[in-house]
């Protein structure tokens, strides 16, 4: 997108008090992305075949970007196009690298996926891979709840404390020993109410 088109795009979308996001699938994707002011970034850009330097973490810092890893992703578009295992393990890896250097950097990172466009409802292999790019479980929890709170400036979740609204998930394993164990939900409690219960 031309630059002077993605800022139009971008100042309208602050102007309605929204966040603005790219889908960046290059390094020019992602100048336009920093220099336009996007908010969030949807996903790294594995597509380059290079590590993130610390040049470019150190921009996307400046600007204050959110990242997306849905790393899930490019495994359902490289078995669309027939890639071997072994190309979609080297692509990913990459990714994971791109994550990595921006969560060591202290960079924000949301949890999320490209349902819709996928089909790809679980998500099992998201916290697998984003454990497996070097996250603590800690920090995966953190995209989950911390991070998301704080980024769409939502005050009263994310946390659990005196005055914050009753939303927990209860999970029947523990993230700490597997990070797929954030997939294994046995409750969900909205405002204090259950509103899912997984089935024994």
């Amino acid at each position: 997108m031309p630059l002077d088109a993605a800022k139009a795009v971008v100042a309208e979308a602050h102007r309605a008090g929204k966040p603005a996001f790219a889908h960046p699938s290059n390094q020019a994707g992602l100048d336009v992305a920093i220099e336009s002011g996007v908010d969030v970034l949807a996903h790294t850009t594995p597509d380059t075949k290079e590590p993130w330097t610390p040049e470019l973490v150190t921009r996307l810092k400046a600007h204050h970007m959110a990242l997306i890893p849905t790393m899930t992703l490019w495994e359902v578009e490289l078995k669309k196009e027939k890639v071997s295992d072994a190309g979609i393990e080297k692509f990913v890896a990459v990714a994971e690298q791109q994550l990595k250097a921006y969560s060591d950097a202290g960079g924000q990172i949301l949890f999320g996926t490209d349902v819709g466009y996928t089909d790809a409802v679980d998500t099992t292999e998201e916290y697998r891979l984003m454990a497996a790019s070097g996250l603590t479980f800690q920090q995966i929890l953190a995209s989950l709840t911390i991070a998301p709170a704080e980024r769409f400036k939502v005050k009263h979740k994310g946390r659990i404390a005196t005055g914050m609204d009753g939303d927990v998930t209860v999970l029947n394993a523990d993230p700490e020993l597997d990070a797929r164990a954030f997939a294994k939900v046995a409750y969900t409690i909205s405002g204090g109410k259950v509103i899912y219960a997984a089935k024994r």
